[in-house]
């Protein structure tokens, strides 16, 4: 056995297994989402139920099912138009040049870098005075400003590939600045819609700070609501699991069903600079 063979063996073992000890957090959380509470201790947290038990599945569903809804309000309108800014954003910086574009793309950039915690109090102070405050609507637009900056670089770094001749025959045949937009950039920004949607989408649904802060019970996303499901003296660990389980599900389902194209996205230019 050549050298080479067994440097192959050793890096696939070595992948295989990180691959496990990164899967190890999601076995737990299925199997004990399975089990009865009595078996859903830290003691058998390794164990395979004895019996197949949904009452955790049950129970933690009939309590997040209004924040699943409230985070399906939330992410889908604020990941499409945030995606749609930052694309109309980034085809105007790359391609329609104007004095101090540089400068504001720049400045916009700085939103990338900006803790929450520093605005959450004019946040707060903001969202109440315009009646916006404890409500989806004031979150998915907060959601829509702060994901401006990385969705716009994207872009921008996607459009800079695009060559300038198609600009220019566009407005040969007469397109304006919008009219090149529809009918040149649109048609080739679909790997960017999809790089840009999965990081939206993730990031949005995962969030906590600002979610927690500026919404209460009625009106909390899912990823707030799971704290509920927690007892001051005694926790169901198996609800708690199924709830776990059930908020990482669509985000799960996301990246499966579209990673295909998000690697396509990436290698055809979306995030290089």
């Amino acid at each position: 056995m050549n050298t080479l063979r067994v440097g192959n063996i050793f890096i696939y073992a070595f992948l295989i297994g990180m691959s496990l000890f990164f899967i190890i957090p999601f076995y737990v959380m299925v199997i004990t989402s399975f089990k009865p509470a009595v078996e859903a201790t830290i003691d058998n947290i390794w164990t395979l139920p004895t019996m197949i038990d949904f009452s955790g599945i049950q129970e933690a569903f009939a309590k997040l099912a209004p924040s699943l809804w409230n985070s399906i309000l939330l992410v889908i309108p604020a990941t499409v138009i945030s995606s749609f800014l930052g694309s109309f954003n980034g085809y105007i910086i790359s391609k329609w040049k104007f004095r101090g574009s540089e400068t504001i793309f720049t400045l916009l950039l700085f939103g990338m870098f900006m803790p929450h915690q520093t605005i959450l109090l004019p946040l707060v102070v903001l969202l109440q005075k315009i009646g916006l405050y404890n409500t989806i609507t004031g979150l998915a637009i907060v959601h829509i400003i702060y994901g401006l900056p990385v969705t716009t670089l994207i872009f921008r770094n996607f459009y800079t590939n695009i060559p300038n001749e198609m600009l220019e025959a566009g407005k040969i045949d007469g397109c304006g600045l919008f009219g090149i937009y529809k009918y040149l950039i649109l048609p080739l920004s679909i790997p960017g819609f999809v790089v840009v949607g999965i990081w939206q989408f993730t990031s949005i649904w995962n969030e906590f700070l600002m979610a927690a802060t500026i919404t209460s019970v009625g009106s909390q996303p899912i990823m707030v609501a799971l704290m509920s499901l927690s007892g001051a003296h005694f926790s169901y660990w198996n609800m708690i699991m199924a709830g776990s389980l059930l908020a990482a599900l669509p985000t799960m389902i996301v990246y499966i069903t579209l990673s295909r194209f998000f690697i396509k996205g990436l290698m055809a230019g979306s995030i290089k600079g």
